[in-house]
């Protein structure tokens, strides 16, 4: 006859018993500790799945010191965050690091700067293990914040805030992980040059932020001697593409390529030529950054543009935030900042 299972839920005590181990070994296994011999491992993973135990979250929170929850922090207002498909896309690489885990993922979004006092607050509180912050532009005060309050962190993009420029400063190295932001727009550059182009603009995204100064300088790395006239400056969404490529029209009539630092500018630079009676690619070549497909590949044409891993690189910030709070492991230390490859996505737009 097969082994009647307990009434009610399972316990600790009822796992140990089916196990045949003492309750402080069937808790170091739940709780992820080591010294447990491979074999009791097992058997208690067995017991576990045989009676459905569930941990006691806050018996676990007070074992492991851990609350098994993480801050994802984007740095933009809620209007920027749902109609680009950057966000999105790094959230879900996030969300599936952490949850192949078994670790909550808490959104905070940052509607106006007095959304930092409440956010200072949670973090502070006690309520998750570590942040995840992305988006963030030179003044932003997030940095001070998550030092001040010893919050473990890893950061989306190369830092550029006072004292951090480059990952490291007066408080150590940073953790971060970002695309090749320069070596995508020389790639850019260089292949509208291979077209034949010699009027080569470029809409840049908001200059106080990294990725954007980095894609001018990639740019400007190309062509040495670039008019200034040929550069306007957006903000990252399709309005300010729009208002960017219609300032770079008036200035630059002549222009027969437009680099813009991504996939959303793109697309509203690429309604303004239309406007204008221009044709894409013939009488303008456009490359846009990022490789965002709901975006990239709806334009007509589909655009040409730069691939970063959006979703990849969202997972590897969740895997070194990780890695930073696994105590089991010490000797891993904190890790430093990874820069991940990006690569020319060849469409109709150029």
């Amino acid at each position: 006859m097969a082994a009647q299972l307990p009434a009610g839920r399972p316990t600790l005590e009822a796992v140990a018993a089916r196990a045949g181990v003492s309750r402080a070994t069937a808790s170091r296994v739940v709780n992820g500790g080591d010294g447990v011999r491979p074999h009791l491992v097992d058997k208690v993973r067995a017991a576990i799945a045989e009676l459905g135990y569930v941990p006691n979250h806050a018996a676990r929170t007070l074992v492991t010191r851990r609350t098994g929850a993480v801050a994802v922090i984007i740095a933009e207002p809620e209007i920027r965050i749902f109609s680009d498909p950057f966000f999105s896309r790094q959230v879900r690489g996030i969300s599936k690091e952490l949850t192949a885990h078994d670790t909550q993922l808490v959104l905070l979004l940052v509607e106006d700067r007095g959304d930092y006092d409440h956010i200072e607050r949670y973090l502070a509180g006690g309520h998750v293990d570590g942040a995840l912050a992305f988006s963030l532009h030179t003044d932003d005060p997030l940095p001070a914040i998550t030092r001040r309050i010893g919050m473990p962190t890893v950061y989306g993009g190369r830092p550029g805030w006072t004292g951090q420029a480059g990952g490291a400063g007066e408080h150590g190295p940073v953790s971060y992980v970002d695309a090749d932001n320069r070596g995508g727009a020389r790639e850019a550059v260089r292949y509208l040059l291979s077209r034949g182009c010699r009027q080569i603009a470029h809409i840049a995204g908001p200059l106080d932020q990294t990725s954007a100064t980095d894609r001018l300088d990639g740019y400007r790395d190309v062509l040495l001697d670039a008019d200034p006239a040929l550069i306007a400056e957006g903000d990252f969404t399709a309005a300010g593409g729009a208002r960017a490529m219609a300032e770079l029209l008036e200035r630059c009539p002549d222009l027969d390529a437009v680099f813009a630092a991504n996939d959303l500018m793109a697309t509203g630079a690429l309604g303004v030529l239309r406007e204008r009676g221009r044709s894409v690619p013939g009488d303008v070549a456009l490359v846009g950054f990022d490789d965002a497909e709901l975006v990239a590949e709806s334009t007509d044409p589909p655009l040409t543009t730069v691939r970063q891993d959006i979703e990849g690189m969202g997972r590897l910030m969740a895997r070194l935030l990780l890695r930073t709070l696994d105590r089991t492991h010490p000797a891993l230390g904190v890790p430093g900042s990874v820069i991940t490859p990006t690569s020319l996505v060849r469409r109709g737009s150029a």
